[in-house]
Formats: C-alpha cells, structure tokens, sequence
C-alpha cells in the first residue's frame, strides 16, 4: 500500500537565498519570496508545516511600481481606538521605512495565524545592499 510521505523536522534541509529587488517589480519579488518562504519549491511541500527555506532581500528601497500605485496605493492601520484609523500612501512610506513595504508585500502572502507568523520570522529585507547574514551561505537568486 502506497502512503504519503511527511517529512520529520529533523530531515528538513533548510538554505537562504538573496534576491536582489532593484529595478523589479514588487509583487513579483514578493511573490518569489512568499514562495521561498512556504516551501513550495520543494517535492516534499506540506501545507501545515514550516519547510520553507530563508530569504535576504536586498535594495528593498529601489523596488519599482506600475501605474500610478506611489501617489494611489494607502495602507490603512487601525489603533481600535475612536479615530484611530490611520493612512499614509506608498510614496510617504517609501521615504519613511522602506523595508516596511517590501515586508508587508510578503507577509500578507503568507497564510494569516501562527503558521505565517513562523515563516515571517525568516524573512530578511534590507533597504541597500548590505547585509549581515553572509555566515547563512546564501544562494543569490534572480526573479
């Protein structure tokens, strides 16, 4: 009798890639990475585990955009307090925080709960092309 294979966490092969975001688009870097990070690239993906592998991504500040989303696109946050509701469009964000961008892309790719809460955890974004993490060995990967 044929029986799916789980892979135990002791037999998870885990690496880090870079990905270069300069000169790219968002959401295909984002997406890359949401699946990087999921582990779908793998023969052995299982939904409900955390077999993904790490992901650096460097010149998250020179991401490029279609359209007009750096004068249209508002992310919301709200404090649950009367009048807490705050916004501040693409652009605005960009100068302040540029990882935050980069970050939130990826993250809202990623399943809500604690699942995608552990997966976030391994994702690097840096704004230039600078990064601390060269004793990980990473893979540099193009999108």
């Amino acid at each position: 009798m044929l029986k799916t294979y789980i892979p135990k966490k002791e037999e998870l092969k885990r690496a880090w890639y870079i990905i270069d975001a300069k000169d790219k688009i968002l959401g295909r870097v984002a997406t890359k990475a949401a699946v990087l990070l999921r582990g779908k690239h793998k023969p052995f993906y299982t939904p409900h585990m955390e077999c993904g592998d790490g992901v650096i991504i460097i010149n998250a500040a020179k991401v490029r955009f279609t359209g007009r989303k750096l004068q249209e696109k508002i992310y919301r946050r709200f404090s649950g307090y009367p009048g807490g509701l705050k916004e501040v469009t693409l652009d605005k964000l960009l100068e302040k925080k540029p990882t935050t961008v980069m970050k939130l892309a990826v993250s809202r790719m990623l399943p809500p709960g604690p699942l995608g809460r552990r997966l976030v955890k391994r994702l690097k974004v840096y704004a230039d092309d600078k990064h601390r993490h060269s004793g990980q060995k990473p893979i540099i990967l193009e999108v």
